[in-house]
């Protein structure tokens, strides 16, 4: 009897496979049911395809059906059971990728992005199928893309390809992370069961749980930071200026968008050279806002390439109208200012989501207001926004400031107040004799003393551009 007590004692690989056929079970069902279900949207979005693509649902459908016939027999190897219908998908997506035009691959993309998330929520197993699943998706979308695409793959990477595979190396690390977590879980809940001396143990593993935690966070920092404007880039253009970014955490809420173009010209009109830069900030902070920062950023790269987007304000309701549709189920927004500079003609065009922007010229400070309302969060009523384009002469001299919330609402001082606005308007004022690199410093140094041993509130995000 108590070898049989023995033998039949759960251990963290029988109860690991038990959290994981459970999840894997639903997974199952999606490629089951919801997949071919799915092919309504086909019908409407690409009907010249909705025969083909329906093909793909069917035939994933009926691999995933004999699988969960035979799900008895895969407890011990519930991978099975989830790496079918995810391996279907994913070779039916590349396929779907291959045969559309570009808006389409910009809708489909978050297709895609909704897979990989969806796999980072539900799955629970070794890192070498998400490696497999990762590498036989990648060999699939460029079979499919030398054979049928009709994008080049510059279009493709840009309207969703890299954001995709970005997307993609992220989930393999939430994937192995969560399992690793929910194995170290398990193990600490069996070993606290039998006995309280294993604390030690026990606190082991939490630590070891932080460390992962930490190092996915960190590689996601890796991520985010790969999306912001390099400064030697930046540094071709402008000659002088600054960007103070103090994220909160290790990942931020906030981020900033550059980028220099020429204008397609109308009849009479010359071609001009603009610089664009903006400065965001995503609802939130930490990873949610880090994840919203990557979709913001990629659709303002998606902006430069639509024709209906000729000024700053024309931005914000493409920008506005993507959120809208492609993440109809998350009710977060952005606040951001974005500005365009002809630095040949002294001319700056600007745009405001409740972050408004700051001039000093000649010792007085012009805010140019922004429109009260943000980006994004209003899903329902999306079309009915418009946003204000404001046209400013500029002249030599002129400093201009492009910022989000987090400075002025950092709480610090004698009496452990907000910083606020007036304070930080009459700084700038107080700093106009130095350069932009000094400023830069200054206004760290400034906020250093400001918040003393308190904790930082918010992201910080501040540019400086001197004319």
């Amino acid at each position: 009897m108590p070898n049989s007590s023995k033998n039949n004692k759960p251990t963290w690989k029988s109860e690991l496979n038990a959290s994981a056929f459970k999840y894997h079970f639903i997974v199952a069902w999606v490629g089951i049911i919801f997949n071919p279900l799915w092919a309504i949207g086909d019908y409407f979005n690409v009907p010249k395809h909705f025969y083909d693509f329906l093909f793909f649902r069917l035939a994933i459908s009926l691999a995933t059906l004999i699988v969960f016939f035979y799900r008895k027999k895969l407890t011990d190897r519930p991978h099975i059971i989830a790496f079918v219908p995810f391996l279907g998908i994913a070779i039916q997506n590349a396929y779907m990728y291959s045969v559309m035009d570009v808006h389409e691959v910009q809708k489909h993309t978050f297709a895609y992005i909704a897979l990989f998330i969806g796999a980072g929520m539900l799955i629970l197993w070794q890192i070498k199928y998400s490696i497999w699943i990762v590498a036989i998706s990648v060999v699939s979308n460029i079979i499919f893309f030398k054979l049928l695409s009709p994008v080049t793959v510059d279009e493709l990477l840009t309207n969703g390809g890299l954001l995709t595979f970005t997307v993609a190396l992220f989930t393999i690390l939430l994937i192995n992370t969560r399992t690793n977590l929910t194995k170290k879980e398990i193990i600490s809940r069996l070993a606290l069961a039998e006995s309280n001396n294993q604390l030690a143990e026990k606190n082991e593993i939490i630590e070891e749980k932080n460390k992962d935690i930490k190092a996915s966070i960190t590689y996601a920092q890796r991520i985010q930071q790969a999306i912001l404007p390099p400064t030697e880039r930046i540094e071709t253009t402008l000659t002088d200026f600054f960007i103070y970014y103090n994220p909160k955490d290790i990942v931020s809420g906030d981020f900033y968008w550059f980028t220099s173009l020429k204008t397609t010209p109308k009849e009479g009109q010359q071609q001009k050279d603009l610089v664009v830069i903006s400065a965001v900030d995503c609802t939130g902070h930490g990873v949610p806002g880090a994840l919203m920062s990557i979709i913001g950023s990629t659709i303002l790269n998606q902006s430069t390439t639509e024709k209906t987007v000729n000024c700053p304000a024309d931005a914000f309701s493409f920008l506005n109208k993507q959120l809208a549709k492609n993440l109809n189920s998350i009710k977060d927004g952005m606040d951001m200012s974005l500005c365009s500079i002809d630095f040949n003609a002294l001319e700056m065009e600007y745009a405001g989501a409740n972050n408004p922007v700051y001039i000093i010229r000649n010792k007085e400070l012009i805010e140019l207001k922004p429109d009260k309302i943000a980006i994004g969060a209003d899903h329902e009523n999306y079309e009915s926004k418009v946003f204000t384009n404001q046209n400013i002469k500029l002249q030599k001299g002129d400093a201009i400031y492009l910022f989000t919330d987090g400075y002025a609402d950092q709480f610090g001082g004698p009496l452990g107040k907000k910083f606020k606005y007036k304070q930080f308007q009459e700084y700038l004022l107080e700093v106009q004799q130095h350069s932009m690199r000094e400023q830069h410093q200054l206004l760290e140094k400034k906020h250093v003393e400001w918040k003393g041993n308190l904790e930082q509130v918010d992201d910080i995000l501040i540019i400086g551009i001197k004319i």
